[in-house]
């Protein structure tokens, strides 16, 4: 079983993240809080997939491939629902969507054809930044329906979730995912053109 359990957590990934992004577009606030749980279960098993893996050594190539690739569905799912109840504009959504399924493409073969491939620093903190805006913004879409934080937040939320301020902070993200993707596809060109063509790395 635990061969199998972290490819199928991984399956279960793809399959909660179209689960959540109905929950949080739907017009129903308990619909919506459910999102949160969902969303949060989803990105439990990221860390109980690969934890199992690496603890009974069934690290696979469907693993490698997927594990990082449904990461980004689940999060891809986040900022289009986001899009959808009008707080992010789509032409952010898609290029965030494109950058990170590409470069999670290719960090996945490079894994599989057990290639090196450079990930810089910056890369790394779009990532911080991207997750703590993303956060930022479910907690918030979610929290205003909820008796409690209304109460504690009370008139800071529309403040918030001002069009101004969220258009600053997404087009910040939007602007340093499309620099770290140009940025990864210039340090790994000669990996690129090998994988483009069917070469390997000569050790």
């Amino acid at each position: 079983m635990p061969s199998t359990l972290p490819n199928t957590l991984t399956f279960a990934r793809l399959l909660l993240s179209p689960v959540f992004f109905l929950l949080i577009i739907a017009n129903d606030p308990v619909q919506k809080q459910v999102s949160i749980l969902v969303f949060m279960v989803a990105a439990l098993t990221d860390w109980y997939d690969g934890e199992i893996a690496r603890r009974y050594g069934s690290v696979t190539n469907l693993g490698k491939f997927l594990d990082p690739l449904a990461d980004k569905f689940l999060t891809s799912a986040a900022f289009a629902g986001f899009a959808v109840l009008g707080y992010v504009h789509w032409w952010m959504v898609v290029v965030i969507i494109v950058r990170d399924i590409l470069v999670t493409v290719l960090r996945s073969l490079a894994e599989i054809r057990n290639e090196h491939i450079v990930t810089s620093k910056t890369a790394q903190w779009k990532t911080f930044i991207q997750m703590a805006v993303l956060y930022y913004l479910l907690l918030l879409i979610v929290g205003r329906d909820v008796g409690w934080v209304r109460d504690v937040l009370g008139a800071l939320i529309p403040s918030l979730l001002d069009t101004g301020v969220v258009y600053m902070m997404m087009l910040a993200v939007t602007l340093l995912t499309l620099y770290t993707g140009v940025q990864y596809l210039v340090d790994n060109r000669r990996f690129i053109a090998r994988l483009l063509s069917g070469a390997r790395q000569v050790v």
